[in-house]
């Protein structure tokens, strides 16, 4: 039996939510563009990289290279300005208790988010002291559904795929962890019929209870 020896988060619906902060910053960027854009879009973005995220916004629209990296840029600006306002009030329900039962536990613990904003979001949250290794949209060049981005967070933790937890909120997001080998715990409604586990969140959940259900 493989012994599990981390656990691996997505940062955006696992450990905090700022959907929200990305769709006023898509939503602001799409006004301004005059393209239509709606929340269902958003929620397609859930767990993709910046440019992937904007391909749906531009639903087949051509738009020069240059554009498409300036328009991005105006995008995290607005992000940035409203991720500003996070606090650790702001974690998820159950967030603080388990990541510290987890490190009680003797667990690492690594963050893979496509936000190359996540560090700076960690640091906001009061969390970033906890993690062991985090891999953002800086990482690696393929974002999720690749498993690139996992695998390198696993590397940095120095376990095999095979040994750590993958929490996710997003279908991209198990598909890129289930590809490299890891464990998955889905979250919330968003992440499908894949994931090894699923949980509305981690309120009230031990990681003992995890491991328990995993192996």
């Amino acid at each position: 039996m493989v012994e599990i020896k981390a656990f691996i988060f997505d940062l955006d619906g696992v450990l905090t939510d700022t959907a929200e902060y990305h769709y006023q910053a898509w939503q602001r960027l799409a006004d301004a563009e005059g393209i239509p854009f709606s929340r269902e879009e958003n929620d397609a973005m859930r767990g993709l990289a910046r440019r992937d995220s904007l391909n749906v916004l531009l639903k087949g629209r051509e738009i020069d290279e240059a554009t498409a990296q300036a328009w991005m840029v105006r995008k995290n600006d607005y992000y940035v300005a409203l991720l500003s306002k996070i606090s650790p009030d702001d974690l998820l329900p159950g967030v603080g208790d388990f990541l510290a039962a987890a490190k009680a536990d003797g667990l690492k613990l690594g963050v893979g988010s496509a936000s190359k904003n996540a560090r700076p979001a960690l640091e906001k949250l009061n969390i970033l002291s906890l993690f062991d290794a985090v891999g953002d949209g800086y990482s690696v060049v393929h974002g999720k559904p690749s498993p690139d981005l996992f695998v390198w967070v696993a590397g940095r933790l120095g376990i095999n795929p095979a040994q750590g937890v993958v929490f996710e909120d997003a279908a991209a997001g198990i598909q890129a962890a289930k590809r490299g080998g890891f464990y998955t715990v889905g979250l919330g409604d968003a992440v499908g019929e894949g994931a090894t586990i699923r949980l509305p969140n981690l309120g009230g959940m031990r990681p003992r209870e995890i491991l328990a259900r995993l192996v």
